[in-house]
């Protein structure tokens, strides 16, 4: 079994279900950052939680446990990765010493009986996990929470050829006529560059290579597209599900998304492909239990019975599990961080330039999607949707 291979489709595809709810407003989600905890408590499960937590993680819950060791791999090689995972519990709950082992060394910490103190502890180490991205822990503890099961997944990356900022007044779509910071870059590799025909429609897809081994994929789709329909085809684009034309190949007549394709004169005999796209971050707060089908947890929530008997001989159920990510693109790279936590109780006039070249513009003036991804493997970090663009105004205020 190739432990990486399966573990890097498995968590994907978590992530492709995951965008399929995305109703429209902006949005970052890291399935990168839900997945491993979810092995590990699959791992510890019995009955039909078991099975539910199965189905939500894609592999035999057996082997969950090893599956999450190779998802962490990937990520401890990249240099412009950061992860960590940490389990924190009361004294009085006696934790089966197999279930730990399959933890990584070192994540260990007691929850004591004052869990206002426990709460500024566990919120310091989601701060410092992330360097300051995600500033408290997404769990509210309080004296019934007996055990704390917790991701923090950051990703900071630099532009291998950074972006120049500006200001832009889109002419059409439905930013048209605001005024918003936008970042632009040419580059004569068209390539960047690439349209996909996908069941959902025509797909334009941007790669923006960054260092550490990571890629940024804007996904635009055509304005009719449901913001689902755009995440999904993209991440099946990835997988090499769909067929590209990459946008050196297109001619001039070809429409896709956001794209033209002109002939100008220029200074310059080389081709161009021309890039404007919005600045933006982006803050989520994500409450999992209310998505059951996507994450597997609807049986493990009921606190009349326990459905961890891998963890501990005491009976527990989870009754919080929430994601707190933030994502950021700027001219110079891309940053983003999420932290996942799930909570367990009891029970001028010039001479004309001398060359005719083709230029491609690609202007992101509507609604697109973004998807993160480690270069090597192919796994998806983090995924999300920007509605709406940054206004010159919210940026001066």
């Amino acid at each position: 079994m190739n432990w990486q291979q399966d573990s890097v489709t498995a968590v994907n595809a978590l992530t492709a279900r995951w965008v399929q709810t995305c109703s429209g407003g902006s949005v970052v989600m890291a399935g990168a950052g839900a997945w491993p905890l979810l092995a590990h408590l699959a791992s510890a499960a019995e009955g039909r939680g078991r099975t539910e937590l199965q189905d939500a993680v894609g592999m035999d819950a057996a082997t969950a446990s090893q599956a999450a060791r190779a998802v962490l791999s990937i990520m401890d090689r990249s240099t412009a990765i950061r992860s960590a995972l940490g389990l924190w519990s009361r004294p009085d709950l006696p934790l089966h010493p197999a279930w730990i082992a399959t933890l990584p060394e070192g994540m260990y910490g007691e929850l004591t009986s004052d869990p206002a103190a426990d709460q500024l502890r566990l919120d310091a180490w989601a701060k410092e996990q992330t360097g300051g991205l995600i500033p408290a822990m997404p769990l509210q503890l309080t004296a019934r929470v007996l055990l704390v099961l917790a991701m923090a997944l950051t990703v900071r990356t630099t532009w291998l050829r950074p972006f120049t900022d500006g200001i832009d007044l889109f002419e059409y779509g439905p930013w048209a006529g605001r005024e918003i910071h936008v970042l632009r870059r040419r580059t004569r590799v068209l390539n960047r560059a690439r349209v996909a025909d996908t069941p959902a429609g025509p797909l334009t897809m941007l790669r923006v290579m960054g260092t550490g081994g990571i890629d940024v994929h804007l996904v635009l789709g055509d304005e009719s597209m449901k913001p689902g329909h755009v995440l999904t085809a993209g991440i099946d684009v990835l997988a090499g599900r769909h067929p590209t034309t990459p946008a050196g190949l297109l001619p001039a007549d070809s429409p896709a998304p956001g794209m033209t394709v002109r002939h100008v004169r220029d200074r310059a005999p080389d081709d161009a492909l021309n890039v404007t796209v919005p600045r933006f971050t982006i803050a989520s707060t994500h409450d999992l239990l209310d998505l059951p089908e996507v994450f597997g947890l609807a049986t493990v929530t009921d606190v009349t019975r326990g459905h961890f008997p891998g963890i501990s001989a005491q009976p527990l159920a989870v009754t919080q599990a929430r994601q707190d990510a933030v994502a950021t693109f700027q001219a110079t790279g891309f940053e983003a961080a999420a932290v996942t936590a799930l909570g367990a109780v009891g029970g001028g006039i010039a001479p004309p330039p001398p060359y005719r070249v083709r230029h491609i513009d690609l202007d992101f003036s509507h609604p697109f999607g973004f998807l993160t991804v480690d270069r090597r493997s192919r796994l998806i970090l983090t995924a999300g949707w920007v509605a709406e663009p940054q206004n010159l105004s919210r940026l001066e205020d």
